[in-house]
């Protein structure tokens, strides 16, 4: 198997090439990324020479061109030079999904978020996949020093190293990015918003957000006018989609702010984040962590790894519940359908439903240290079984039919 791998520069990628050549795979890197550390406008230019590049057979000497998340740009060059694109999407809301040239037969979208999938299969689209994601359990072996298969991943999750109660490594989401807070909303609008976004804080699994008795036509429309977006006509983006997803973050903000300060009030609390965030009160900022290295370090040594999953994922799995758990972490996490059909509730993880029984789960678990640490090894085990690099990466290129 020969890839050429485009590389953004996306923190789990190092963890993906070498997934991909342990299991014997032949990777060349595209670099994507400019010196000055944006993207890189994609270019046929640039790309064509390794596209062109045949065997000793005369045949392509790529099977596939592949990355995280999807390249419009990239799939129309793939689809002119006849090859493969694998892509493996983890973010949401995606929008790039929305291009024209979703549909390119070359296309192998693979999207993490089922909600996503069905979305894209009632309208058509004909090259997506549903697969969730994973982790590259080997390398998580070599830092921590032990081996699944003879169970001593058990004992050394027994030793007691901890070095915080309660954390949140995570995105906090106060940046230039936050569209709803530029936007020029009237304020009986906001306050409108600002009933809905309390009671949705309520409630985890559900989104009352599309529901049009929440956001009704006049509703829309009034944002419509408030939140403006530039049409470049390379989509075919439903607008009034992007709105909801501006809501749904502003919700994120805003609740995981509040659930952290709830959580300072009672307990030892840190927060892994950028270091310009805007502080929350008995709340210690300590700065960005390194993926490979500090993050699974920080969740292992955590005794209670908080996730509050962006409101704009609708069913998925994110990366972050799978960091957590591959670490021998423990996890407790909001509600979302796919966490809850992939792990066992207060087997392998921890779910709530509602922020109070955030905090009375946190207060439990914080006290009963044998039942958290046996979820933290099953959790452990499950995803190593079931979500590991060298066991998803090989279907996704058998369903590529690769």
């Amino acid at each position: 198997m020969r890839i050429l791998y485009y590389d953004w520069d996306e923190f789990n990628g190092e963890d993906c090439r070498d997934a991909m050549r342990r299991l014997g795979y032949h990777v060349d890197e595209l670099q994507g990324r400019s010196p000055n550390g944006g993207l890189k406008n994609i270019c046929e230019s640039e790309i064509r020479e390794w596209l062109v590049k045949k065997d000793d057979d005369g045949k392509s000497f790529y099977d596939c061109v592949f990355s995280f998340d999807y390249f419009a740009d990239l799939s129309n060059i793939c689809q002119k030079y006849s090859i493969v694109y694998v892509s493996w999407v983890f973010d949401c809301p995606h929008y790039s999904l929305y291009s024209q040239s979703v549909n390119n037969t070359v296309n192998r979208i693979h999207i993490f978020d089922r909600g996503l999938y069905k979305e894209l299969i009632e309208a058509g689209v004909k090259t997506v996949f549903h697969t969730p994601l994973g982790v590259n359990t080997k390398r998580l072996e070599e830092l921590f020093g032990y081996n699944l298969s003879d169970n001593s991943i058990d004992e050394y999750q027994r030793v007691d190293n901890y070095i915080h109660d309660v954390t949140f490594l995570g995105n906090l989401y106060d940046n230039e990015f936050n569209f709803y807070d530029k936007a020029s909303i009237s304020q009986d609008l906001k306050c409108y918003l600002e009933e809905v976004f309390e009671a949705q804080q309520k409630i985890y699994g559900r989104d009352i957000i599309s529901d049009k008795r929440v956001i009704d036509d006049y509703t829309m429309k009034c944002l419509r006018q408030s939140l403006q977006f530039e049409e470049t006509g390379k989509f075919n983006i439903d607008y009034d989609k992007v709105i909801l997803d501006v809501l749904r973050k502003k919700i994120t903000v805003i609740e995981r702010r509040k659930m952290l300060e709830q959580l300072g009030k009672r307990f030892d609390t840190v927060v892994y984040t950028t270091p310009d965030a805007k502080s929350i009160p008995g709340v210690i900022n300590l700065g960005l962590a390194d993926y490979n290295i500090q993050m699974p370090q920080i969740f292992r040594k955590s005794k209670i790894n908080i996730n509050m999953t962006l409101r704009c994922i609708s069913s998925g799995v994110p990366l972050r519940v799978m960091d957590i758990l591959a670490a021998g972490g423990f996890l407790i996490t909001t509600y979302q359908e796919e966490i809850a059909e992939y792990f066992e509730d207060e087997k392998d993880l921890v779910i709530v439903n509602s922020p109070e029984e955030m905090l009375e789960k946190t207060d439990y678990y914080l006290k009963n240290d044998t039942d958290r640490i046996k979820i933290a090894i099953s959790g452990q085990h499950k995803v190593f079984n079931n979500y590991s690099y060298s066991k998803i990466i090989p279907e996704i290129m058998k369903i590529n039919r690769i």
